[in-house]
């Protein structure tokens, strides 16, 4: 049954200030500096965001420069590289491919853990010194330099990894299923003919790091679009997967995907769909009064309530029109640079990295809750355009996301300038815990790679993350405590 906007405007109505907040990561207030700089500001009698004393300690202290380059981390935490593009090498003996991207962890058999990465390589494998290996019965096209690798981290601290599919283009991010598997996306919608293509691109992809012959004769969930996919994650109660597209002009949308009756999930189920099975929605959201909302950058304060209707997609395969144009003027709600996405307290954490000219207003990264059962979103942070992104502790460009077991969120950031992993508590303060300090440009002009694919181990013990370029997998440790 549809949201109204009427039944939207009367259910706010008599929440007086909104429908009520879910999730255990609350209301996090505009935010656009470290923890280390909201404590200084308190010694000065400042507030912090949202008029709150920015003075009791949060996060775990400053970020100690790396005498190897690589990760400045606070006192008492250090890393170990696990990958590094052009350094490691697979199983078969091909150098681990380059540009790290999305990630998710998996438990394995007598205390490994398992991670699938993707690589996100976009055109023909040419343009790429380590493209993902085009490994037999692995690869979907073999004109395509992306895919994925499975990489096994054992106890005692040897590494193996293995390609999990390969000819497939641009993955970037992607989710992990409740079933154990993870589904890769395709940030790149190539027809076949198109930049050396023979296939057509733009889809997901369903990748088993516990069954290698699972990953055999690759096959694109079609049911789900074909567009410039980023990220994708599913509700476990009532099926529906929830993706995000990263595109502009027009900018891109987040779709709601519902199974078709009496369809199960499972290892393997996704593949086994016909084409046109279920609907693909794109949002269409309403204000507290009413009023539809064009864009989500339209939020300037933290806890702005949207109601949520969904539209279906008319030709989700895009055979002439890129699905993002299948709707006109006043008919979905559009975001910015649509990114990360994780799956949590009953609903989804939904990243807009950013929004400039082609919004109607500029921010530096917000992060939503789509809240199913009341079918709302809840904007949860909002950082403020970043005046000087070469200052290290401004923040800006969120991307990829993970819900931290120790409150809170974990944030990879892909913006300008000083690149960091930092936390955000559940009452608005931010936090560093990592900044990359491996300088890929010059002295006089430094250039640093965004993080990505930010996911704890199962246990919660390690955080794993990557330095996308040139691609390097980290595992973080250190003295991890309750973040309040």
């Amino acid at each position: 049954m549809p949201l109204t906007r009427r039944d939207f405007a009367k259910s706010s109505a008599r929440a007086g200030a909104g429908v009520a907040l879910v999730g255990s990561v609350g209301v996090l207030a505009t935010a656009g500096a470290t923890g280390s700089e909201a404590e200084e500001a308190g010694a000065r009698g400042e507030q912090g965001a949202g008029g709150r004393s920015a003075s009791r300690t949060t996060g775990y202290g400053p970020l100690l420069p790396d005498p190897g380059g690589i990760l400045a981390l606070p006192e008492g935490f250090a890393y170990r590289i696990i990958t590094r593009s052009g350094v490691t090498k697979l199983e078969s003996g091909e150098y681990t491919p380059s540009h790290h991207d999305g990630t998710a962890t998996f438990e394995g058999s007598r205390g490994v853990t398992l991670l699938v990465n993707n690589h996100e390589l976009k055109g023909p494998r040419a343009d790429w010194e380590h493209p993902v290996p085009l490994t037999e019965g692995l690869v979907y096209d073999p004109a395509a330099a992306g895919g994925c690798t499975v990489v096994e981290v054992r106890g005692h601290g040897q590494v193996a990894e293995w390609v999990g599919i390969a000819g497939t283009s641009t993955n970037c991010a992607g989710g992990r299923t409740p079933w154990g598997t993870w589904l890769t996306c395709e940030e790149n919608s190539d027809r076949a003919g198109e930049n050396g293509m023979t296939k057509d691109h733009g889809y997901v992809f369903e990748v088993d790091p516990c069954d290698r012959r699972a990953n055999r004769n690759p096959k694109p969930v079609k049911a789900l679009g074909r567009y410039d996919h980023e990220a994708v994650v599913v509700d476990p109660r009532r099926g529906h997967l929830y993706l995000t597209e990263d595109d502009a002009d027009p900018n891109g949308l987040f779709y709601r995907w519902v199974p078709p009756l009496g369809f199960r999930h499972g290892r393997g189920r996704l593949r086994t769909l016909a084409d046109d099975a279920g609907v693909l929605q794109a949002p269409r959201c309403y204000d507290s009064g009413g009023r539809f909302v064009d864009d989500l950058s339209r939020a300037t304060r933290t806890g702005t309530v949207y109601g949520v209707d969904w539209a279906d997609v008319p030709d989700r395969d895009a055979r002439e029109v890129p699905v993002r144009e299948q709707f006109g003027e006043g008919e979905v709600t559009r975001a910015r640079k649509l990114e990360g996405m994780w799956w949590a307290d009953g609903g989804a954490y939904i990243v807009s990295s950013y929004a400039r000219e082609e919004s109607p207003i500029a921010h530096d990264g917000q992060v939503w809750f789509y809240d199913p059962r009341r079918r709302t979103l809840t904007l949860k942070v909002l950082l403020g355009v970043n005046p000087d992104p070469s200052r290290d502790g401004a923040l800006d460009g969120p991307d990829n996301i993970t819900v931290s077991p120790y409150g809170g969120l974990v944030i990879a950031e892909d913006g300008e300038g000083v690149q960091h992993l930092f936390g955000a508590t559940d009452d608005g303060r931010t936090y560093p815990i990592a900044r990359n300090d491996l300088n890929i440009g010059t002295e006089a002009e430094p250039e640093f790679s965004e993080f990505t694919g930010v996911t704890f181990a199962p246990d919660g013990r390690t955080l794993f993350a990557n330095i996308q370029d040139p691609g390097i997998m980290v595992a973080i440790t250190g003295p991890w405590r309750r973040q309040r």
